[in-house]
């Protein structure tokens, strides 16, 4: 069976599996070795290869946290993700992290390069940015960082 993933390389999924293995649910998956797969990974791998991720790191108190979250999730992200400049977020919560004074998440989005980066930070930023600080006025502390997938 042939199927692009999410980011568009061409996958074969293996269904010839023995019972043991079928019976654990899992494929086993391989990229095609063939020649007009292989011009499709050519043409999507540049994308992948050169994505950069935003990541902005907050700690948020206990007595907002539930909003917060909501919030994010209902609003502030799908605004990020509107300007046009991200393809994709993650938001992850810390695990090994003493949660007494409040909860840490790490949200991500992922853009296809530094210049639309550089972009959203001039243009979007500074406005979607006042939004959080004006609704939740020192209830949280928030640090950015911007990593490269190597």
């Amino acid at each position: 069976m042939f199927a692009i993933d999410i980011y568009g390389v061409p996958t074969y999924f293996d269904l010839n599996l023995s019972k043991r293995r079928r019976s654990s649910k899992k494929l086993n998956r391989k990229i095609v070795n063939c020649f007009p797969y292989k011009f499709l990974l050519l043409f999507f791998y540049p994308k992948l290869k050169n994505m950069i991720i935003y990541n902005v790191t907050v700690k948020v108190d206990l007595d907002i946290h539930n909003d917060w979250l909501k919030w994010m999730k209902a609003v502030h992200i799908p605004d990020v993700l509107a300007t046009g400049f991200f393809v994709d977020n993650k938001i992850m919560r810390l695990l090994e992290e003493d949660n007494s004074d409040g909860f840490t998440y790490a949200i991500q989005y992922r853009c296809n390069n530094i210049s639309e980066y550089i972009r959203y930070k001039e243009e979007e930023a500074p406005r979607l940015q006042k939004e959080v600080a004006v609704k939740y006025e020192g209830k949280f502390v928030a640090f950015r960082t911007l990593l490269k997938e190597v």
